[in-house]
């Protein structure tokens, strides 16, 4: 079969657990899990130009489809007798126990509303692991879609012991059995289900090997075959003329993928078709989106946007999904866009897009309804090129070991930190004076601060607020924790832009969030 390229433009990734923990329109707070959900779910997001709906079926360990390597009766069994839960605890438990099946559900939502359907599969996923020596009676009701067997069975196979440590709690995929198993499970869904395509997501989580145990080469080998295991089983179960698609959710830094078993040109000569580039849990700008994309002419690359640029922990309100958002606003999503199409990506694929709406724990700041409207327009690069923009510097979390954020970093009095942004023009150029603004953790009205763009000195500005109204607002909206300086639009470069900062006067500072706004 011809190898002809993926033309989709906007993909659209639904997690289905955000179905039961955001309250939406079409689901109250503590409400259990109905039919009607999952199609709501994907009709929210019809008529909007997106392409594909990609499907995560939970996170991977209870199955959300007819399952005979795992049935939905050996895993109620096994919670009930581990747990203590029944699966009237749980909504998405009593409808697979009831005879349901989730992904079938969303193939024939998405065929209703003439939306690509994809299956997305976790590969290491570990979530509430932690949780699972907690005493009878303790134990969340979320355990039933995150216990399995495995994770008391076999200890032996973890990558480590400490469960605090995200990195230690996934298996080690050296180990036969636990590719083999989820192996299993993916061929049951490509198999049985008429899907267009499936996505290997190597983010959840993404720790597959004993680095001090294993070579890079063994590291990629193992992953290299198990992608041309997965390409072959896609093609032999295509049409004649119908190509079935795999993707790789995969990080949007090359210098992280070593450790993971990742070579993107290896990838695509297995049978890779589609690259989606993620930040994990947040809308970056500043990813190697230009190196992979050199690295891969013929194959279709992507960059993941989700809810939020930014999060912080509310100390004094423990507890699961506690975290205090800088929400992404349309502008940061088109800027996003436009950034990408002008380095030469095929499209955009957005996570945890719903995460707007009430969810979680503790007093987070406003809850919204996702901006839905942006959805449209991402798949318009020419009208992308003409909007405002916002380009957002701020800090993730240090998954993998390998890779450190930019942000924060701790400024002393007389010291320099430094910053590049890409950046890429409007269609017909900057035209309008913008503004540089830094945030550091504490207040800075005690300082004082000097900046360069490109080796030209800004003058500072008192406006320090926000350059653009938005129902999303930050969560602390302090200015005195900002410091901002006018940007001419003739020190910019299409390309990188050298950003230095420095304390003139005052105590250590750290800087949380950096951020240039212009027209």
């Amino acid at each position: 079969m011809e190898r002809n390229k993926a033309t989709f433009r906007t993909i659209y990734s639904n997690d289905t657990t955000n179905i039961e923990t955001c309250v939406s329109p079409f689901h109250k707070k503590n409400e259990h899990f109905r039919t009607e959900m999952l199609d709501a779910s994907i009709s929210e997001i019809a008529n909007r130009n997106v392409d594909v709906h990609m499907l995560q079926p939970g996170l991977g360990w209870m199955p959300f489809w007819k399952s005979n390597v795992y049935p939905i009766e050996r895993h109620i069994q096994y919670v009930k007798e581990r747990f203590g839960l029944l699966p009237e605890d749980n909504g998405f438990a009593n409808y697979m126990a009831n005879g349901g099946d989730i992904v079938q559900l969303s193939i024939d939502s998405c065929k209703k509303y003439s939306i690509t359907p994809f299956v997305s599969m976790r590969l290491n996923d570990q979530h509430c692991i932690d949780l699972m020596d907690l005493p009878k009676g303790q134990f969340p009701n979320s355990l039933w879609l995150c216990a399995h067997p495995f994770h008391t069975e076999h200890p032996e196979w973890r990558l480590g012991t400490d469960f605090s440590d995200w990195s230690q709690r996934g298996f080690d995929w050296m180990i036969e059995e636990v590719r083999n198993y989820r192996f299993s499970l993916i061929r049951e869904i490509i198999e049985n289900y008429d899907i267009d395509g499936f996505e290997l997501d190597f983010m959840r989580v993404f720790g597959f090997f004993r680095q001090d145990k294993t070579t890079s080469e063994q590291r990629i080998n193992v992953m290299i075959q198990f992608v041309k295991d997965v390409r072959k089983l896609l093609d032999d179960t295509s049409s004649a003329n119908k190509r079935r698609w795999l993707c790789v959710r995969i990080p949007a830094y090359l210098e992280t993928h070593d450790s993971l078993g990742i070579d993107v040109e290896k990838f695509y000569e297995a049978g890779v078709d589609m690259f989606n580039l993620s930040y994990h849990f947040f809308t970056e700008q500043q990813g190697d989106i230009r190196q992979i994309r050199k690295k891969l002419p013929d194959a279709s690359v992507y960059v993941e946007m989700t809810n939020t640029t930014q999060v912080g922990r509310l100390e004094e309100e423990p507890g699961y999904d506690n975290f205090a958002y800088r929400r992404t606003t349309p502008t940061q999503f088109y800027t996003t866009a436009h950034l990408a199409y002008s380095r030469g990506i095929d499209g955009v694929s957005l996570f945890n897009f719903v995460y707007y709406r009430e969810h979680g724990t503790g007093k987070r700041g406003e809850f919204h309804e996702p901006p839905f409207e942006v959805l449209s327009n991402l798949s318009k690069p020419v009208w992308l090129a003409q909007q405002p923009q916002h380009y957002v510097l701020s800090g993730g979390w240090n998954d993998p070991k390998t890779r450190d954020w930019p942000l924060p970093k701790l400024i002393d009095k007389n010291q320099v930190i430094t910053f590049s942004l890409d950046m890429a023009p409007p269609v017909e150029g900057w035209s309008k004076k913008g503004k540089l603004r830094i945030q550091a953790e504490k207040s800075l009205e005690e300082s004082f601060w000097k900046a360069k763009l490109n080796s030209i000195e800004l003058k500072q500005t008192i406006e320090r607020s926000e350059y653009y109204e938005s129902k999303y607002k930050e969560p602390e909206n302090n200015l005195s924790k900002y410091i901002a300086w006018d940007v001419p639009v003739n020190v910019l470069n299409d390309g990188f832009n050298e950003i230095e900062i420095t304390m003139i006067e005052g105590g250590r500072a750290k800087i949380v969030f950096l951020d240039i706004a212009i027209k």
